[in-house]
């Protein structure tokens, strides 16, 4: 039976119906966008003194919003925490807001990196920070902090205080002895890994501990294998190349953006494993890595891009998404690449991957390299053997990019024995000193000192250990002096307690003041660079796993006087030379006797 319904009953209903509608059209735009006539924020996308100038004149203060294109979080704040109608109302009438790729402004990037992607910070019309904040915000934290700011603009967070230099480029040894019980501390015993939350390959603690592992030091030979098994989980197992960490102390539940900085970090530190422990898996996890590069990351010319996107779809979580097989996942799309050319990245990559040749001897890695190189030089470089980051920087020129191209020269010139790649590393290593070292200290500054910058240049750990390392064997190379000056000026600024002990672990300046204070292994390859035997024993040399080490191949024919400063016999055979301690051995004339030398310096280290 039909009950019969009212007129007025059928209002109400109508009613009802159209409430509804109205709830979940306000619910829809809260979820994908917001309400037509609200007022968006409008982004500055340039980073530039004129920015304070005109908060100075209209009296507003400045956010900047730091974010990153293979950034999750970042495409979540965007579309939720800057969409929300407080937000953008306060940050309309009070601020001038600025949005900068992180990637493409490594002078900004490496001033707030320890606040992670995205990093948001407030300033005062005069360009003094007010907030730091890193990660994601929401709304409503979000409100709060902007009307703390608009509240009290002259509360400002104080300078770091001063920092009074190391005399001494070397560490001291109580400070060594400090940094190598924090390499310990830090470490993870239960999963692997720093004792933090975000589990990743650290590559400066990994090598340290590898290095460690050559000499018997069987608890670091254990916290490397740990932490390198456990780190196969952050491989992707359809397409290769690594994710940038996992979360929640787990190995297992990654961040899926793939970023140049772990894939050349992974390649180099898989290759160093799989040489110096003698296990063959780690040098598939290099190769697959590799792999993923090549197909994913690297332009028609050869080049290198700069990341892939952890969301298919910006800020849709994608976990679902690397669960599938390739056809299942083409079939839904790729997430994007970031096509961006810098000349930083493709240096990581040209010299990680060269280690890849120097181990397995493949000739295509080096030929990946060499082409990678020809087109940043043809394309990055600046006057007197520095390099651009990107087509058109608006700031610069960087340490970053001049550094990471010197030490990909470096790595190809003893990985071919071709004299040019050797004179581009000397020519990158004499424009840093020019450019960014600081000369009322120690240390070499992140950016160049230019009329554009907005802050005075800062120095970065990080490229400081790679400066010292670099020049470092470069003197060893040349004999040069200069280079051995412009280590100590970078081991100078990290043997500063208040350096050295910054940041929860520093195993890389360990490995720099290891090998400032000592000799490397060096073997040299007397013979022709035709001579295929020739060939067999420089390649053979580089295989063998030892630590710090220099391998040249010298062919008298090429003119070119040895740069061991050792006066070889001509023999009428190739042979090679192991030389250590201030003595030389007798020639090796075969692969095996090669070998055998180099297995009982090994035993004698």
């Amino acid at each position: 039976m039909i009950r019969s319904v009212s007129r007025s009953n059928f209002r109400n209903f109508i009613f009802y119906l159209c409430y509804l509608s109205v709830i979940v059209c306000l619910g829809s735009c809260a979820m994908f966008g917001p309400p037509k006539k609200m007022k968006l924020i409008q982004w500055e996308e340039e980073w530039s003194k004129e920015i304070f100038s005109e908060a100075k004149s209209k009296n507003l203060l400045v956010i900047l919003d730091l974010e990153a294109q293979w950034c999750h979080w970042c495409h979540v704040m965007a579309q939720q925490t800057y969409l929300n109608e407080e937000v953008t109302k306060l940050i309309g009438e009070n601020f001038i807001a600025v949005r900068i790729d992180q990637d493409s402004r490594p002078e900004l990037a490496n001033r707030y990196r320890q606040y992670g992607w995205p990093a948001t910070i407030i300033f005062n019309s005069e360009g003094k920070e007010l907030i730091k904040r890193r990660g994601y915000i929401e709304a409503d934290e979000m409100v709060k902090l902007l009307g703390q700011a608009i509240e009290n603009p002259n509360v400002v967070i104080e300078d770091s205080p001063k920092v009074n230099y190391a005399n001494e480029p070397l560490l001291p040894p109580e400070l060594q002895e400090e940094l190598y019980h924090r390499h310990l501390e830090s470490y993870d015993y239960d999963t692997g890994g720093l004792k933090i939350a975000k589990k990743f390959i650290d590559a400066d603690s990994m090598e340290y501990a590898i290095f460690r592992a050559f000499s018997k030091d069987y608890e670091n030979d254990r916290m490397a294998r740990q932490t390198l098994d456990a780190g196969i989980a952050l491989v992707d197992s359809v397409w290769g190349g690594m994710f940038q960490y996992s979360t929640k102390f787990t190995w297992t539940n990654p961040h899926y953006e793939k970023i140049m900085s772990t894939q050349s970090n992974g390649i180099r530190i898989y290759t160093y494993a799989s040489k110096i422990l003698n296990e063959p898996k780690y040098l598939r996890v290099a190769r697959d890595i590799e792999r993923y590069l090549r197909f994913y990351l690297t332009s028609p010319e050869g080049a290198f891009y700069t990341s892939q996107n952890a969301d298919l779809i910006k800020g849709q979580e994608s976990d679902e998404y690397f669960f599938l097989e390739n056809e299942e996942r083409k079939a839904k799309g790729i997430p994007e690449v970031d096509k961006s050319i810098y000349s930083r990245e493709n240096g990581w990559a040209i010299e990680s991957i060269t280690s890849l040749y120097t181990t397995t001897g493949k000739n295509r890695y080096l030929k990946k390299a060499e082409k990678a190189a020809l087109w940043i030089i043809a394309n990055r470089s600046l006057k007197e053997g520095g390099f651009s980051h990107g087509e058109e920087d608006i700031v610069g020129p960087y340490l970053g990019d001049t550094l990471a191209m010197g030490r990909a020269f470096l790595a190809l010139y003893q990985a071919s024995a071709k004299y040019e790649w050797l004179e581009k590393a000397e020519a990158a290593a004499l424009f840093i000193q020019s450019n960014f070292q600081n000369s009322e200290g120690a240390g070499f500054f992140t950016v160049a000192s230019s009329e554009n910058l907005v802050f005075a240049p800062t120095l970065v750990i990080d490229e400081n250990i790679q400066m010292a390392r670099f020049s470092n064997m470069l003197f060893r190379l040349t004999q040069n002096p200069d280079y051995r000056t412009i280590a100590e000026h970078a081991m100078r600024y990290l043997a500063t307690p208040a350096i050295a002990k910054k940041r929860l672990t520093e195993a890389g300046i360990l490995l720099a003041n290891y090998e400032l204070s000592y000799e490397p292994l060096h073997v040299t390859v007397v013979g022709k660079k035709d001579d295929p035997r020739a060939k067999e024993m420089f390649l053979a040399a580089w295989a063998h796993g030892s630590v710090y080490k220099i391998v040249e191949w010298w062919d008298e024919s090429e003119g070119q006087p040895s740069l061991s400063q050792v006066e070889f016999p001509r023999l009428d055979k190739a042979a090679a030379f192991v030389c250590a301690n201030q003595s030389c051995s007798l020639p090796a004339f075969t692969v095996e006797d090669l070998r055998l030398l180099l297995d009982k310096q090994k035993l004698a280290d």
